[in-house]
């Protein structure tokens, strides 16, 4: 019995030496896999990724008369997304990647809101937010908590963990006298575009030191020139602020339910955040012949990186440093003077009942509040309430009509006629 169980267990140890024999690898393997570490065939795949972060990327700092956006993986996929946007409808600028609506401060209209600014002023709101928004609602969070976990201890009632949200905060901005409307402020955010750049360089410069190899040197710098050159297109300014300047009051929120509703009054050289929400550009010619030609000058780049046999880690590094400082400025936050949108902080009013709120607001600003009673309130309000607004939009209504009649009587009455001078003798005595 023995000698059959030898034999079965020499038969599989035989069988499986063979298997790891075959599994091992031959001197030509060993040598194509140091090989695709040293000339990584990887690097052309590579420029072909993340098309939508350049995209983001630009649509962030794009608007100055230099736009440093860093040179790195995804621009050649980019320029073709790009060619077929240009070719299409004509616009640069991704949508909004913040779901927001913007309201008419005077009447009331709402409107899907389709600008890329306007949707990042909002998101980054808790960043840039004054501080007197932030100390108001941590107290009046802190006080809805309280009432929540209020009672005695016999009542064994579970304890309510802190909120989070509650009622509403309308923070009411008006647009800075001082600067222009559509023009960005340059932030750390812009500047670290520029030094990326020269750490790119940096970079690049080393196979020239140590092999005489220029390849990446001229692979690099080339990147870098096209890069700025796409984010130097005028229809970028125009699809961010090419937009008329007027009066007017608009309030940005995410509708029913959101914790904040930012309320900007305009004046005649700020601009119309109505039209804004809209993104309805017209694009050129010019900027469909420039797309074509970057797309074109891409490929170039491209089939350049596919044959780049030597020093191939430099450039990967080089398109690494890239590609984070992309993704870095695509979801950073920033304030509004960044995005060309300055503005100078009012009030914050606020309240736990979300009613309490816009009555207060209507209190201080006529309409104002009438305006966002629709969003918040779209169904059937209480007796007492429907009383309220009846009696503040009939106050508003008197207030209106007062003001167009004054108006019309200065536009009747004409400028004010100033009275002759009567020149006596002791006066032109004092003439002579």
């Amino acid at each position: 019995m023995e000698k059959p169980f030898f034999r079965l267990a020499s038969y599989y140890w035989l069988n499986l030496s063979s298997r790891i024999s075959s599994l091992s690898m031959s001197t030509s393997d060993a040598t194509l896999l140091k090989d695709a570490w040293v000339h990584p065939g990887v690097l052309s795949v590579l420029t072909l990724i993340g098309p939508d972060v350049i995209q983001r990327a630009l649509a962030q700092l794009s608007g100055h008369r230099f736009t440093p956006v860093a040179f790195s993986f995804g621009w050649v996929a980019y320029s073709f997304n790009s060619l077929v946007l240009a070719v299409g409808n004509n616009k640069l600028m991704p949508e909004p990647d913040f779901s927001s609506i913007v309201i008419n401060g005077k009447t009331g209209y709402s409107r899907d809101n389709h600008s890329w600014i306007l949707g990042r002023i909002l998101r980054d709101f808790e960043h840039w937010k004054p501080q007197e928004v932030g100390l108001r609602l941590d107290e009046m969070l802190k006080s809805a908590s309280q009432k929540s976990n209020a009672g005695s201890p016999q009542d064994n009632k579970p304890v309510v963990a802190p909120r989070t949200k509650a009622g509403l905060c309308v923070s009411i901005f008006r647009a800075d006298p001082n600067r222009a409307s559509g023009v960005p402020a340059a932030d750390w955010i812009y500047y670290s575009g520029v030094a990326t750049a020269v750490v790119q360089l940096i970079i690049a410069v080393i196979p020239l030191i140590l092999h005489d190899d220029w390849v990446v040197l001229l692979t690099t710098s080339v990147g870098i020139v096209l890069a700025f050159a796409t984010g130097w297109l005028p229809q970028w300014g125009m699809e961010k602020w090419g937009y008329p300047r007027v009066a007017k009051t608009a309030i940005l929120t995410r509708g029913n339910g959101a914790q904040h509703a930012i309320v900007i009054i305009g004046d005649k050289n700020s601009l119309d955040l109505e039209a804004l929400a809209c993104a309805d550009p017209k694009g050129s010619m010019w900027t469909r012949f420039f797309t074509i030609s970057l797309a074109v000058l891409w490929i170039a780049h491209l089939i350049t990186v596919v044959n780049i046999q030597q020093d191939p880690w430099f450039l990967m590094l080089v398109g690494g440093i890239g590609m984070m400082h992309n993704v870095m400025v695509a979801g950073l936050p920033r304030t509004p003077e960044a995005f060309g949108v300055p503005l100078v902080f009012e009030e914050c009013i606020l309240d736990r009942k979300v009613m309490q709120t816009l009555m207060k607001v209507e209190e201080r600003h006529p309409r104002l509040g009438a305006s966002m009673l629709q969003t918040f309130f779209p169904g059937k309000l209480y007796p007492d309430e429907e009383a309220f607004w009846e009696r503040k939009a009939q106050e508003a209504d008197k207030q209106d009509a007062a003001e167009k009649a004054a108006k019309k009587a200065a536009v009747v009455q004409g400028p004010p006629i100033s009275s002759p001078t009567i020149i006596t003798s002791s006066s032109a005595i004092g003439l002579v």
